[in-house]
């Protein structure tokens, strides 16, 4: 098959990114009184947070700058850094402020087999390539990947002591560049690839499932990948074992990510906003605090919109529905699982 280099806003590379400012959006005084007034009402009234929709926190305020960033990750380049909530403020007063945003830009969907809707991105001992380890309950560093959601928010409550950087990268640039060196590799990576469920599967279901990493429906671009889910897999007798020519698409995949990363940091009071369908993600290693209190942290929600892009058919097996603007994606929580929280103290109580 004949492709062409893909074009457009996501299209774009670190260096290109560094030199501009368009991604970082600052919040105003009037938004920061509003959405700190909201959380305030939140913790008062002593609702659990997944309860509430975006009607129970209104922000008519901030809600207008909400619509533009929601339109500019699907629409622009797929990567939005919030920046201005004060250092310091508590814990609880972030995961409200965290909620109530991602209400007004979708439906959060759950992260993992136990349900989690609001989670926390830090270090609880799992060791990256165990059968069931997923990175962000690991320290150090993470290899490029994408969410199982159309948008990912990443709010920073503490950071390490150093490194923990981020590293973004445009998959449609990817492409780009693997489309002018070596374009026999682009098209294994349109091809079916086996991914390990991460011991996250249902009843009935194989350990594994099968994914496209590039795929292109009704003329627009998307991602699933993980090069752990890919090795993961390959401990199943019934996978086909990885080919030289597969292996060297995913050294060169792994490479242009490199290459062509915006590398950043975020900030305590930060909120990092990526759509999954265009952008990769990876963290650099990291030197943690000792104080279990100080350890760095991120409170992250996955996202399903309703201005995103269908998807082939194909994904329904990992997605669910793959219509345009559908709730979409995430993990299907064990049966009777209570959500974290659901078990948690009520906020104020």
């Amino acid at each position: 098959m004949t492709r062409s280099p893909l074009a457009g806003a996501a299209v774009w590379t670190g260096a290109e990114m560094a030199a501009r400012q368009d991604w970082i959006w600052p919040w105003s005084a009037a938004e920061l009184a509003e959405l700190e007034a909201a959380a305030e009402a939140v913790l008062a009234a002593g609702r659990k947070l997944e309860s509430l929709s975006a009607r129970d926190v209104p922000l008519p305020v901030t809600a207008p700058k909400l619509a533009r960033i929601a339109a500019a990750l699907e629409e622009g380049p797929g990567l939005v850094n919030l920046r201005g909530l004060p250092p310091g403020m508590p814990p609880e007063r972030l995961r409200a402020i965290l909620w109530a945003i991602g209400r007004h830009l979708g439906t959060p969907v759950s992260q993992s087999k136990f349900g989690e809707l609001l989670g926390e991105v830090t270090d609880t001992g799992d060791r990256l390539g165990d059968p069931g380890a997923r990175g962000y309950r690991t320290g150090g560093r993470l290899r490029f990947h994408t969410d199982r959601c159309d948008v990912v928010a990443l709010l920073c409550v503490r950071q390490s002591v150093s490194g923990g950087d981020s590293l973004i990268v445009s998959t449609p640039a990817i492409h780009n560049a693997m489309l002018a060196q070596r374009p026999d590799l682009l098209e294994l990576l349109f091809a079916p690839w086996y991914h390990s469920r991460q011991q996250e599967q249902r009843p009935g279901e194989d350990p594994w499932y099968v994914n496209p990493v590039f795929a292109l429906h009704q003329g627009r671009f998307t991602s699933q990948y993980s090069r752990s889910f890919i090795e993961n897999a390959q401990r199943f007798e019934q996978v086909p074992r990885l080919t030289a020519a597969q292996e060297e698409a995913l050294d060169l995949l792994a490479a242009l990510a490199q290459e062509l990363a915006l590398h950043t940091r975020m900030e305590p009071g930060d909120i990092q906003l990526l759509n999954n369908h265009v952008t990769y993600h990876a963290r650099t290693a990291l030197v943690d605090h000792e104080d279990k209190a100080r350890k760095r942290l991120l409170y992250r929600l996955w996202l399903a919109m309703p201005n995103s892009r269908a998807l082939p058919e194909d994904f329904a097996e990992l997605w669910g529905p793959t219509a345009a603007g559908a709730v979409r994606g995430g993990v299907v929580a064990e049966a009777g699982y209570r959500s974290p929280l659901d078990l948690a103290p009520a906020p104020g109580g």
